[in-house]
């Protein structure tokens, strides 16, 4: 492991395995830092895994001790993820988060239907919008992915690296782009990806 990670970097990981064991026992490793905010509404699955400056949180639109962000098991998320849950964000088990992933189910006010906020009042001052997330089981997330509020990704799907998640993806569906479009099916009969014509 001293070739992998050199002296400084075996002795930080000792550092993070420690703290893991400590705080969040059934977790695999948490690599320190580690942001994590009101923990109370956070549930994290067996096998969990972090890598450097991640920051996990939730922010309840109520008093609440519901776990309103909810990992499920051997989830695996890279450097510098963040997320971020207001009303539910529900991730599957086998996930893996590549890093600098965004994912919230917030927003600075609303801006659709009714009550819409006027862009002449300040971002801060608008009332906090949500709408939920769901991330299915054997999901792949690709680097510096954004996923966005009322987003449902389907199972064993694959988002590309820069790709902003704006609406549902079908299972077994390859997304990219901004905002991210299925490129690619997997057929379960032909046990292959089947690319998209548009």
């Amino acid at each position: 492991m001293i070739n992998r990670y050199g002296l400084r970097g075996l002795l930080k990981l000792i550092v993070s395995f420690v703290f893991t064991k400590l705080f969040y026992n059934n977790a695999r490793l948490i690599r320190l830092p580690f942001d994590i905010r009101n923990k109370k509404n956070i549930q994290i699955g067996d096998g969990f895994t972090t890598g450097f400056g991640c920051r996990i949180e939730v922010h309840p639109q109520k008093k609440t001790d519901e776990k309103l962000l909810i990992f499920g098991k051997n989830i695996e998320i890279n450097d510098y993820v963040h997320i971020a849950a207001g009303e539910k964000i529900t991730i599957g088990n086998n996930v893996l988060i590549a890093s600098k992933v965004f994912i919230s189910d917030l927003n600075h006010g609303n801006y659709k239907g009714v009550n819409q906020d006027s862009p002449l009042s300040t971002p801060n001052s608008r009332k906090l919008s949500t709408n939920p997330i769901i991330i299915k089981d054997n999901v792949w997330i690709g680097e510096g992915v954004c996923i966005m509020p009322g987003v449902t990704i389907g199972l064993g799907c694959v988002i590309g690296a820069l790709s902003v998640v704006t609406k549902n993806i079908p299972d077994y569906s390859i997304a990219v782009g901004s905002p991210a479009k299925v490129v690619k099916q997997f057929d379960l009969k032909k046990q292959e990806w089947i690319a998209l014509i548009y």
